[in-house]
């Protein structure tokens, strides 16, 4: 039996401040359950079409707030 299979039916969401740890928990936890892994950060980005110190340069911390959202 795969006693983690109800866990791969949704989403788990790791919070924290920033430079704690959450991508690389993340990855090692999506690792091990064998699930997708997908970072805030990276999605914001793709989203955007440019960096996040771009997104802050040229839009505000707010707009990267919001983006995140």
């Amino acid at each position: 039996m795969d006693r983690y299979k109800p866990l791969r039916a949704r989403t788990i969401t790791l919070v924290g401040l920033m430079g704690v740890g959450k991508s690389s928990v993340g990855r090692r936890l999506a690792n091990a359950l064998d699930m997708p892994f997908r970072d805030a950060d990276n999605e914001v980005e793709a989203a955007a079409g440019r960096t996040i110190p771009e997104i802050f340069a040229d839009m505000g911390e707010a707009a990267f707030r919001e983006g995140e959202r």
